[in-house]
């Protein structure tokens, strides 16, 4: 297996000065930490890591003190947590890296697969936020046939040794990433944007870890839980995302009182890499109209 290394897949990495890490158990986590002010968690989704908030980070880190780890499995994060890559296990390791860290957040905001383990730090009382923002938040099971076939299809491609390695030379190829990305999500990253995908999708470890969680992905329950869900609540969705349709956003947030759905015209599933300033100030106009709330 390849890992990515923090000296050549991570030599320029966006806001490397904000990088340390920290180890927790059997977890040593990359996390970057930047700004002052209240507390904010960014939690990337599957298959990204802490690139993922090149441009949104620095924007962010002028109102807040930012913590943005990269999950375990995925980018320069190593070990397992006790209870595996499910979101139960995520979001648990989480809380360890938050107190190891010493920091309470004061918001979540979580894209994809990360959006759904910020509600699930809510609902286990991993952590008690403000509020919550989702980004193209990935919350309910695939719709019909598909609901069998994609973690029966993640489990199988995980317990095939070959499945990262073919994986990792795919991404390889001229060209792979950028049509990879564009395909599978809607959005059009520049140059730079997909060459840091391309890094890790490269390395075999990454893209193990990124099966391995799709593999232990635990939508139904998740999507059972979410009428339990109290804290404020707002879901960031763009409407050309070809991953997470914008109906199934609109349904998971049906299911939650008082949460709503803010749809951003011509954006995929990659919005706040397409347009960090306005997500940004999305993220600062729901913290301001939450920050009374306990």
């Amino acid at each position: 297996m390849s890992r990515p290394d923090w000296s050549v897949e991570g030599r320029d990495w966006p806001n490397r000065a904000a990088s340390r890490f920290v180890d927790t158990g059997r977890m040593r986590w990359h996390v970057q930490v930047a700004g002052r002010g209240p507390v904010l968690l960014l939690l990337h989704g599957t298959g990204a890591a802490t690139h993922s908030w090149r441009a949104l980070l620095p924007l962010l880190a002028e109102h807040f003190t930012v913590i943005a780890p990269d999950l375990p499995g995925h980018g320069f994060t190593t070990g397992r947590p006790s209870g595996g890559l499910s979101m139960v296990g995520i979001a648990r390791a989480l809380g360890d890296l938050l107190t190891a860290l010493a920091v309470a957040p004061e918001w979540i905001v979580g894209h994809s697969a990360g959006a759904a383990i910020a509600l699930r730090m809510a609902i286990d009382g991993v952590a008690a936020p403000r509020g919550v923002l989702g980004l193209n938040p990935a919350l309910l099971p695939f719709p019909g046939l598909a609901a069998q076939l994609f973690p029966a299809l993640a489990r199988i491609l995980f317990v095939n040794p070959f499945a990262p390695h073919i994986f990792a030379a795919m991404a390889r190829g001229p060209g792979e990433a950028a049509r990879f990305l564009e395909r599978s999500t809607g959005s059009r990253l520049d140059a730079a944007g997909v060459d840091l995908y391309r890094r890790l999708f490269a390395t075999s470890d990454h893209c193990a870890g990124a099966l391995t969680m799709m593999a232990a992905w635990d939508l139904d329950t998740l999507s059972r839980d979410l009428p339990r869900i109290r804290v404020p609540l707002v879901f960031v969705t763009g409407d050309g995302d070809a991953a997470i349709p914008t109906a199934s956003v609109q349904e998971a947030a049906a299911l939650i009182a008082g949460s709503r759905v803010e749809v951003l015209p011509g954006l995929g599933h990659l919005a706040h890499e397409e347009q960090p300033d306005l997500v940004a100030k999305l993220i600062e106009e729901f913290a301001q109209a939450t920050a009374g709330k306990a």
